[in-house]
C-alpha cells in the first residue's frame, strides 16, 4: 500500500516519468477538466482555448464580461467588482486575533527581508563624463490571490510587501469570491494588514485580463505577479506583452534531497504538506538511501490517513511524487540541478557545506529544521518562486521584479568625438550610414556641452 501512494523509482525511471517537466499547456489535463469546460463553453475546448474566449471577452466588453464570467464560473452575481472598506472592516474582525497577529509577524518579517536586498541607482562620473543607471519603481502593480481550493492570505503578503519596498506607487489585487459574493475574512484582514485596499472580485482568467486591459471598474496595471492555477498562468501568458508577469508559475513543486541522518517521519511530513496543495503538486524525495525511501513511503501512506485534504495527495503523489533512489549525494545534486525544484530542501548532515552544489533552485531549505512550510508563510523570502525547471533561468519574486532600470549616459564632447569614431565603424559594417553620419558629426565637432 505504501508503494502504491509514495512510489519508488530507479534513476532511470525517475527520468522517464516524474522527472520529465512539461509546459502549462503541456501537462495532461484530465477528462473531467475538459469535461468541466465543455459544460461550461458548450464544446470541448482545450484550457489554452478557453482561456483565449475569456481573454478576449473581457478585452472587448470589460466589466461585462468580468460579471458574466463571474456567474458562470464562480457562481456569484456581482453588482460591484471592488471590495468595499466596510467589507475589509468586517473581514478583519471576524478574522481570529490569534491569526491577524500571526499574518503581522510574517508581514514584519517579509518586509525586514526585502529590505535588506540591495537595489540602489548609482552615477560614476570620470573624465569621461557620467555613467549610471538609475532604479524607478513600476508605477501599478496587479496581485493574484489565489482562492479555489484553499485561500492563500500568504500569497497577498509575500507578492505585495516586496513591491511596497521597492516603492511600487499603487497596488491592486484579484482574488475569487465565493457563491455569495464574499471574500474570505482571512484574505481580507492580510488586506488589511499590507494595506491594500484596492481589491477586486475577481478569479482566474478573467482577473488576469482585467488587470492587463483594465476596465471600467479595474485599473490596468504594469506588472502583474502571484501564483494561480492553470487557467491563470495560461492567462498571464497571453497577456504578455500588454503587461509584464513575474513568470509563468506552474504547479508546486518540493524536491528533497535526503541521506540516512534524515528522520523517515519529519520527511513524509514535508513531502505531505507539498502534495496536498492540488492533484498537480509535485513532490519528490531523491536519496542515495533506498533503506530511507522505504521508511518514508511508510511515513507518507500512516499520515496521509489523518490529513484533511487526503484525497488531494492520493492523486497527486502517485502521479508526480515519489522516491528517486540514486547512487551518492553527488548524484542527487545533479538531479536537483538538473530539475531545478521551486523548492530544494536538504534534509543532510552538514547541508551548508553541499549549499555550493546548488547551482538551480527557488528556493533551498538547509536542514530539517528550515522546511518548506516556515517558507511558505514565516521565513522571510517570497513563497512566489520559479516552477516548471524556469529556475535555470528565473528568480523568485524579488525587488527587482517591481523596478525597472533606467541607464544614464552623459558624455563629454570630447570624449564623445573620440567614441564617435569607434561608433561610426560598427555602423558603417552594419550598414546603417545614418547612425555613422551621426557619429561623425561628433567627430567634426558638431556637438556643444550642454
Amino acid at each position: 500500500m505504501a508503494d502504491q501512494l509514495f512510489p519508488i523509482y530507479t534513476l532511470d525511471e525517475a527520468r522517464h516519468s516524474i522527472l520529465v517537466r512539461a509546459a502549462p499547456d503541456e501537462i495532461a489535463v484530465t477528462d473531467s477538466l475538459l469535461d468541466g469546460i465543455e459544460h461550461i463553453f458548450g464544446e470541448r475546448l482545450t484550457p489554452e482555448q478557453a482561456v483565449r474566449r475569456i481573454v478576449d471577452d473581457v478585452r472587448r466588453t470589460g466589466d461585462l464580461a468580468l460579471k458574466a464570467w463571474t456567474k458562470r464560473l464562480d457562481g456569484a452575481d456581482l453588482t460591484e467588482l471592488a471590495v468595499t472598506p466596510e467589507e475589509i472592516a468586517r473581514g478583519l474582525e471576524a478574522t481570529p486575533p490569534d491569526v491577524v497577529d500571526a499574518l503581522r509577524l510574517a508581514a514584519g518579517r517579509i518586509e525586514a527581508f526585502y529590505r535588506k536586498q540591495p537595489v540602489t541607482s548609482w552615477l560614476d562620473a570620470s573624465a569621461e563624463g557620467t555613467l549610471g543607471q538609475l532604479m524607478r519603481p513600476i508605477d501599478r502593480v496587479g496581485v493574484y490571490v489565489a482562492g479555489g481550493t484553499a485561500p492563500l492570505p500568504s500569497s497577498l503578503l509575500m507578492s505585495a510587501i516586496p513591491a511596497q519596498v521597492a516603492g511600487v506607487g499603487e497596488i491592486i489585487a484579484c482574488t475569487p469570491p465565493a457563491r455569495d459574493g464574499s471574500i474570505p475574512p482571512v484574505i481580507l484582514a492580510a488586506a488589511h494588514v499590507v494595506g491594500v485596499t484596492k481589491l477586486y472580485k475577481l478569479g482566474g482568467a478573467q482577473a488576469i485580463a482585467a488587470m492587463a486591459y483594465g476596465t471600467e471598474s479595474v485599473p490596468r496595471v504594469d506588472k502583474i505577479v502571484g501564483p494561480g492555477n492553470l487557467f491563470v498562468t495560461l492567462a498571464k501568458r497571453q497577456v504578455f506583452g500588454a503587461v509584464g508577469i513575474d513568470g509563468l508559475l506552474g504547479p508546486t513543486e518540493t524536491m528533497i534531497i535526503a541521506d540516512e541522518s534524515a528522520a523517515p517521519e519529519t520527511v513524509a511530513a514535508d513531502l505531505l504538506a507539498q502534495a496536498e496543495h492540488d492533484v498537480l503538486a509535485q513532490a519528490i524525495l531523491v536519496t542515495p538511501s533506498r533503506a530511507l525511501a522505504e521508511r518514508v513511503a511508510v511515513e507518507v501512506a500512516r499520515q496521509a490517513e489523518a490529513l484533511s485534504r487526503a484525497d488531494i495527495i492520493a492523486e497527486s503523489l502517485p502521479r508526480a511524487g515519489g522516491a528517486v533512489i540514486v547512487p551518492d549525494l553527488e548524484t542527487a545534486f545533479e538531479v536537483a540541478n538538473e530539475y531545478a525544484a521551486e523548492h530544494l530542501q536538504l534534509s543532510i548532515e552538514d547541508p551548508f557545506g553541499w549549499l555550493g552544489h546548488v547551482r538551480h533552485a527557488g528556493a533551498v531549505f538547509l536542514g530539517e529544521s528550515s522546511f518548506e512550510v516556515l517558507g511558505d508563510y514565516v521565513a522571510g523570502p517570497s513563497h512566489s518562486l520559479p516552477t516548471s525547471g524556469t529556475a535555470r533561468f528565473s528568480s523568485g519574486i524579488n525587488l527587482l521584479d517591481f523596478v525597472t532600470v533606467v541607464s544614464v549616459i552623459g558624455l563629454r564632447p570630447d570624449a564623445a568625438a573620440e567614441l564617435s569614431r569607434t561608433a561610426a565603424r560598427i555602423a558603417h559594417a552594419e550598414g546603417l550610414t545614418g547612425h555613422a553620419a551621426a557619429a561623425e558629426a561628433r567627430i567634426s565637432g558638431g556637438s556643444r556641452e550642454n
